[in-house]
């Protein structure tokens, strides 16, 4: 096997832990919203410390919301480089 497959392999390996990883961060995300959306409401009737909570759990939704947009950056820079291999392949 040459380098160039080595290399397309790799890439089709890390394409795959982001997937997985994709799916861990997603169902953490869902997790934290619906404790997020508790929060929410507990805050608009309760009293400073809801509030406080409910600013904690926001932040952790932002969290791996920034979390699901890195996935996706690093997803379409990974592409990218696979798509140029691929087509370095197909010249050949």
């Amino acid at each position: 096997m040459n380098r160039l497959h080595k290399k397309l392999f790799r890439i089709v390996d890390q394409l795959q832990e982001l997937a997985e990883e994709e799916r861990a961060v997603r169902q953490e995300l869902d997790m934290h919203r619906a404790i997020n959306d508790d929060a929410q409401a507990d805050a608009a009737i309760g009293n400073y410390i809801d509030r406080e909570e409910a600013g904690l759990t926001r932040m952790d939704v932002l969290r791996f919301e920034r979390s699901l947009a890195s996935i996706d950056r690093r997803r379409a820079r990974l592409d990218a480089r696979r798509r140029h291999l691929l087509e370095k392949l197909e010249k050949r």
